[in-house]
């Protein structure tokens, strides 16, 4: 008899627990998803003009990340994420989210070469080897802004999303050591196999030599032209979207096929932007090799505005301050900044697809989260036509949403209010 009832202990013990820890869920896990969480689901649908979208989630295909930060007594973060729609398996088009681990890959091979005077401020210059490769020639200038460097193609990557500079970071890493090490450090399913030019396949696998010049404009270090021979695959299997695209001027009738595209899923430029913000607190082995200064560097160009970062290539109004900021913005050129709220974030927008990955820290109201989120905006079903709802879907449900979660945050409960003047200030001490 005691024997009965100290499995029927056990047995009840063991339903408490997986209650207490099994994920809360408003709707069925679909295949391959996330549970969606409760409270995301209550914030979406207490606001009319998310409500819409959230019901209409899977013909926009929504998914959001919406991570809670809190500290301890020592001021170290703790994260508790609410995920909504959430599903690796659903492809969307990253577009420029890529550009966030390609820039701080591209500063961590610079530290990996360990070559004397060999650094991100190194003027640079970029041959041809193959079909739709395009050079870059040594020159100098006395606006520093103005030469061909690794950390001036990470300014102009974060600052205002500038593809040429991606795809001189693209061949600088190359295709093949990209992707393997996006794998090493835990993202199996991403995928950076393109420039941001019409190249074909087999080109892509191709990438330029480079040279890189002391300030005396002696070269330093020679890296010759390189060809990925192994196959990446495609986890996701054949991806095709749509009715029908445009190209070349004549209108396809046939779905746009995205297997061999870029791909980051959500989740994985989430934790690549965490691991840039709070690199402390990733595991080492999915830590980047990156310099504290590093860190400070790439922290500060996700957060300036392209003019508010002093960077002499972008002048207003050309390129406003809102360029660049989706959630809580809008990207309205006329959207006045709040004051102590500090965004870092990616964004992208391609193909009918506007997504935002930040980080939002505020040292006046002292609350900080992080938030990320993509919506499919392509009502007629045609890809490469330009005719998107971007302005009048897309970046108003981006806006309302960072809006939506910040107005929770300076409401909700904090047992210790973060201390943010330390992180703040880190930034302002970052090197040029």
């Amino acid at each position: 008899m005691r024997s009965v009832v100290l499995v029927l202990s056990l047995l009840l013990s063991a339903v408490a627990v997986a209650a207490l820890i099994a994920p809360r869920q408003t709707t069925p896990v679909r295949s391959g998803s996330t549970a969606d969480s409760s409270l995301l689901d209550s914030l979406l649908r207490s606001d009319a003009q998310l409500a819409t979208i959230a019901r209409r989630a899977d013909e926009y295909e929504v998914q959001i990340i919406y991570t809670q930060i809190n500290r301890d007594e020592q001021n170290q973060p703790h994260f508790t994420q609410h995920s909504f729609h959430l599903n690796a398996q659903q492809y969307f088009n990253p577009a420029s989210l890529v550009k966030l681990p390609v820039a701080a890959l591209a500063l961590e091979k610079l530290n990996n070469l360990n070559q004397p005077g060999l650094h991100r401020n190194s003027p640079l210059a970029i041959g041809t080897a193959f079909r739709c490769q395009t050079g870059v020639p040594y020159s100098t200038s006395p606006d520093l802004d103005r030469l061909n460097t690794v950390g001036n193609y990470v300014k102009r990557m974060l600052l205002v999303s500038d593809n040429v500079a991606y795809n001189r970071l693209y061949e600088f890493l190359g295709q093949g050591p990209l992707n393997k090490r996006l794998w090493n450090l835990g993202y199996p399913l991403a995928r950076i196999t393109r420039r941001f030019v019409p190249c074909d396949t087999a080109a892509n696998r191709h990438t330029n030599p480079f040279t890189f010049y002391s300030q005396e404009g002696q070269p330093i270090y020679q890296q010759p032209a390189a060809v990925n021979t192994e196959k990446l695959g495609f986890p996701l299997g054949r991806i095709v979207k749509g009715q029908a695209y445009q190209a070349g001027g004549r209108l396809i009738r046939e779905p746009y096929d995205f297997t061999t595209a870029n791909y980051l899923p959500l989740q994985d430029i989430t934790n690549v932007l965490k691991a840039v913000v709070f690199p402390e607190s990733i595991p080492q082995n999915q830590q980047f090799s990156l310099s504290s200064n590093d860190y400070r560097f790439l922290r500060r160009y996700l957060h300036q505005t392209p003019h508010g970062s002093g960077f002499s290539l972008y002048k207003a109004p050309s390129f406003y301050d809102a360029y660049k900021k989706y959630f809580y913005y809008g990207r309205n050129p006329t959207a006045p900044g709040q004051s102590g709220l500090h965004i870092y974030n990616v964004v992208g927008m391609s193909h009918g697809y506007l997504a935002d990955v930040a980080y939002f820290a505020d040292s006046t109201q002292r609350v900080e989260f992080m938030l990320s989120a993509v919506i499919y905006v392509n009502k007629d079903g045609i890809l490469n036509d330009g005719s998107y709802e971007y302005a009048t879907v897309g970046l108003p449900f981006l806006k309302n949403l960072g809006r939506k979660i910040y107005q929770y945050e300076t409401t909700r409960p904090y047992l210790i209010k973060p201390n943010l003047k330390g992180f703040f200030t880190e930034q302002e001490q970052t090197a040029e």
